[in-house]
């Protein structure tokens, strides 16, 4: 079981990183193991966010010997975007194993994380104009505070609470994915994919590669995939439920739109609100009123339901 929450601000900025962390802490029942947001801030500057782990939150427990490591590991990174002639506007060691960076980079950002990531026990985590993808161990209010999201301002966002079930309890196998390389594409999911190594095979054969074995992954590189084929985002997600098999419902978000989908059978649960200034949407609805404790109407999304909205 696991908890996924998002919300979408339409033509205005607001405090997503609080909203979305009373939002995810109102879940902490449905997965306590670790909790991830995909926040997207101001996009006016051009610049790219770079989030990126050096490391796992437990290889900290290893002695001594894992701080010359990370030093080897980041001076790798710093070295590489040297190489690929980005500009390192601004660096800043969240955790010793989290790193945020600000770049101004004019050339081909895929090869460049492509090399990056040749690092050993280096992951981006993500790297767009807009997005910011954080996730570690424990609940909303733990990474939260962690990682100073109390006043991250933004449009929209999504979350996830997971309990481990098929994977680790590790950064690694924790939501939300980014869709490698593609900018701002960011993805939560509640649910199983029955035929994921079926698409998983598909989707490498197209040159996608994965970092993790989480089926929440391949809903992100598939919407990806097609979105820079032209597709548009609210007709990837229709095509998903045709060619994706399996129970889920899963949220989908890019640098100014966010969307859901529930599969033919419906059975993840979701509880949807709309207004003219924002939609709210989450696995129970005890997480749209801890931002919204006002009498409000919700509704549940029916199956094959498919929705897009602009920020």
């Amino acid at each position: 079981m696991c908890g996924i929450a998002g919300l979408i601000h339409r033509g205005k900025s607001s405090n997503v990183g609080g909203e979305m962390t009373s939002m995810l802490q109102a879940l902490k029942h449905r997965g306590p193991d670790s909790t991830g947001y995909a926040v997207y801030g101001d996009t006016a500057s051009g610049d790219y966010i770079m989030r990126l782990k050096a490391a796992e939150a437990e290889d900290m427990n290893k002695g001594r010997g894992i701080t010359s490591i990370l030093e080897k590991r980041i001076a790798e990174v710093d070295s590489i975007l040297a190489e690929n002639g980005a500009l390192v506007k601004s660096k800043e060691a969240i955790t010793p194993y989290a790193l945020r960076y600000v770049l101004s980079h004019n050339g081909d950002t895929g090869t460049m994380a492509e090399h990056i990531e040749e690092t050993e026990g280096v992951e981006i985590l993500s790297m767009g104009n807009g997005l910011e993808l954080i996730k570690d161990l424990g609940d909303a209010n733990v990474v939260s505070e962690l990682y100073g999201l109390a006043e991250f301002k933004g449009t929209h966002g999504i979350g996830h609470t997971r309990m481990a079930t098929e994977s680790d309890v590790d950064i690694k196998s924790a939501h939300p994915y980014w869709a490698f390389p593609y900018n701002d594409v960011s993805v939560v999911h509640n649910g199983q994919i029955t035929n994921y190594w079926i698409m998983r095979r598909m989707m490498e054969r197209k040159g996608h590669r994965f970092m993790s074995n989480c089926d929440s992954e391949l809903l992100a590189v598939y919407v990806a995939h097609d979105l820079s084929n032209g597709v548009t985002l609210e007709d990837s997600l229709r095509k998903s439920i045709e060619e994706i098999d399996g129970v889920f419902t899963y949220l989908v978000a890019t640098k100014n739109q966010l969307g859901m989908a529930k599969d033919t059978m419906a059975a993840k649960p979701l509880v949807l609100y709309e207004s003219d200034e924002m939609i709210a949407m989450a696995s129970e609805e005890v997480a749209i009123r801890a931002i919204l404790p006002q009498e409000i109407d919700t509704y549940d999304p029916y199956d094959e339901e498919v929705r897009v909205w602009q920020a």
